[in-house]
């Protein structure tokens, strides 16, 4: 009995701690969930108005003229058969299915394209991923580690940035980004963006149209509109990733730590009886001996 007890106090002790630690990652996470907010509510109005022009500003003339809003061929018609698959993950995991979801949602879109006749690159942003993918034994045409939860419009650059001149020259089909696509705290689902070629906003559907005075000219403003319409994209859908991370980190946190909590109150009421049984024994003891010597 007293190794029980002495068992059930070692785990009584190792609980606790084990819910003062979740309770923290879970403040931490809540802590870092604001900022990540911030950042996706901070690049909202740029994102915008940004869309609010381009759509504005396109014409089927204009669409015929740039690359990046041009569809190519399919591979069966002469078309390019790379296509390329951007993945955004954690590099961390303590999240719940957060990462899991995101790889699933990965191999669907190069399953999907593989079929169509498509070769696919697969690019990992994020150690969860790309881990994942590595123990497939799949390789990954290339590797970011240094994203993380604070992503940049410097780092949508630097990922962006390859893709966009081979994209111009013909050689790829199409770029999709595979992110998380925030709603609410409690819901975080992985989406496929299209990012290459561009898809054209819509323009307003009611309203008058805005009358713009052009300089130096429509395609010239376009053009230059265009490359930061695409890096944007792949920003925001860092940052909604990095926030669906936190989301998920906190409710995973938040489980444990009232898990922890149910377990530790069973242990000590199994801990009590125990120890209640140990009285009530000694004390019949006591009683029984008392008795025998009256």
């Amino acid at each position: 009995m007293a190794n029980q007890s002495r068992e059930l106090r070692r785990r009584m002790k190792s609980i606790a701690n084990t819910k003062k630690i979740t309770k923290t990652m879970e403040l931490v996470a809540a802590s870092r969930l604001k900022k990540a907010l911030d950042r996706v509510a901070a690049a909202k109005p740029y994102a915008e108005a940004l869309r609010g022009v381009i759509a504005d500003l396109v014409t089927p003339e204009l669409a015929e003229a740039f690359p990046l809003l041009r569809t190519p061929a399919p591979p069966a018609k002469g078309g390019p058969r790379r296509a390329v698959v951007l993945l955004a993950t954690s590099n961390r995991g303590l999240c719940g299915a957060f990462n899991a979801n995101l790889i699933k949602e990965a191999r669907r879109r190069v399953e999907e394209l593989e079929a169509a006749g498509y070769q696919v690159e697969l690019h990992g942003i994020g150690r969860k991923g790309i881990g994942f993918f590595k123990y497939q034994g799949r390789p990954m045409a290339s590797e970011r580690l240094d994203v993380g939860d604070k992503p940049t419009p410097e780092h949508a650059t630097s990922i962006i940035a390859p893709f966009l001149p081979a994209f111009e020259r013909g050689e790829l089909a199409s770029v999709d980004f595979v992110h998380a696509h925030y709603r609410s705290a409690l819901s975080a689902p992985p989406t496929t963006t299209r990012v290459l070629p561009v898809e054209t906003p819509a323009a307003a559907a009611s309203g008058p149209r805005k009358d713009y005075l052009l300089e130096p000219d429509a395609p010239a403003i376009l053009g230059a509109l265009l490359p930061l319409y695409v890096r944007n994209m792949v920003y925001r859908g860092l940052c909604e990733t990095a926030a669906g991370e936190q989301s998920a980190r906190r409710t995973a946190m938040k489980s444990a730590t009232d898990n922890a909590g149910e377990l530790f109150e069973l242990v000590k009421r199994t801990y009590n009886k125990g120890r209640q049984a140990a009285i009530t024994q000694e004390i019949a003891e006591v009683v029984g001996g008392a008795a025998a010597l009256g």
